[in-house]
């Protein structure tokens, strides 16, 4: 062989070699990287359950720049910042931090939709700024989505629904509009609707109701043996009915009537199956095994 050949293959041969050395330095400063960052993650946890969520948040954030593949970090990163908010604390700083566990929760669900605690926490964070808006539209998006399991979509419509009756069940409840009389000859009380002085009242909690049954009939679509939806719909027919009563259209209110007692046998018989696998289940438990 000739020296040039000699040399180029010796050239070679050296190529290889480094190219292998820098392929298992790397590897090696991955296994590192990930040995770190799982230490992280444990101080996390560690400064987590003692109470310092700065400490924790932190340490998961160096996990997660140690090991930009590991799942659990920007889940740590998530709790540990929504840990430092204080519900019902209005200031800057403390609705910022809330802001930013939002912002941490969507990071997670960008990577797995189907996340429930990331959605849930989002939620609450929502309810606790009293953001209705915005926790409205939050839920909305999941009763609407298509790639949201059923089950799930149901209890998204019932939320819904339940804020719906809400709505409505505080004017129609209220002393300016809720007539109770009682008979004095044989003391019996008699219960009567008028409508609101403002009239946007009205209208509003008719807006509800149309919603909300909306929103009831979708939930038992999708989850057709739910008591919770049912019961928001036999509640949502008796709000409609109360309304109808205040508009002077008695013809409705019969109807509604009708109606709300056709869906209170269905939550009935929903609610006593319920406590009676409830039972079947604690009787199945306290015995004791067989063989």
């Amino acid at each position: 062989m000739k020296l040039a050949q000699i040399r180029t293959v010796v050239v070679a041969v050296v190529l290889v070699l480094a190219l292998a050395v820098l392929i298992v330095s790397a590897s090696g400063c991955g296994v590192v990287n990930r040995i770190r960052s799982k230490n992280q993650l444990n101080e996390a946890a560690r400064a987590y359950r003692e109470g310092r969520f700065v400490e924790a948040e932190q340490h998961s954030r160096e996990a997660a720049q140690l090991d930009p593949e590991n799942k659990t970090a920007p889940m740590f990163i998530a709790r540990t910042i929504h840990m430092q908010y204080r519900p019902g604390v209005q200031s800057p700083e403390n609705v910022a931090k809330a802001e930013q566990a939002i912002l941490a929760y969507q990071d997670i669900l960008n990577k797995n939709p189907q996340d429930e605690e990331a959605y849930k926490a989002i939620a609450y964070l929502y309810g606790a700024l009293r953001q209705e808006d915005k926790l409205r539209d939050w839920i909305t998006k999941r009763a609407a989505s298509d790639t949201t399991e059923p089950a799930k979509r149901a209890e998204a419509y019932i939320v819904l629904a339940s804020k719906d009756w809400q709505c409505s069940f505080t004017i129609t409840e209220s002393p300016a509009t809720k007539i109770t009389t009682v008979d004095p000859t044989n003391n019996k009380a008699t219960v009567s609707y008028k409508k609101p002085a403002d009239a946007k009242e009205f209208n509003q909690a008719s807006m509800c109701v149309k919603q909300g049954l909306a929103e009831a009939e979708n939930a038992i679509k999708f989850d057709p043996n739910n008591e919770s939806a049912w019961s928001y719909k036999t509640n949502l027919l008796l709000e409609a009915s109360k309304l109808a009563e205040m508009d002077g259209k008695p013809d409705q209110k019969a109807q509604f009537t009708k109606e709300y007692e056709v869906a209170l046998k269905r939550t009935t018989e929903l609610s006593a199956a319920a406590q009676k696998r409830k039972e079947e289940d604690a009787r199945q438990s306290a015995s004791p095994p067989k063989g």
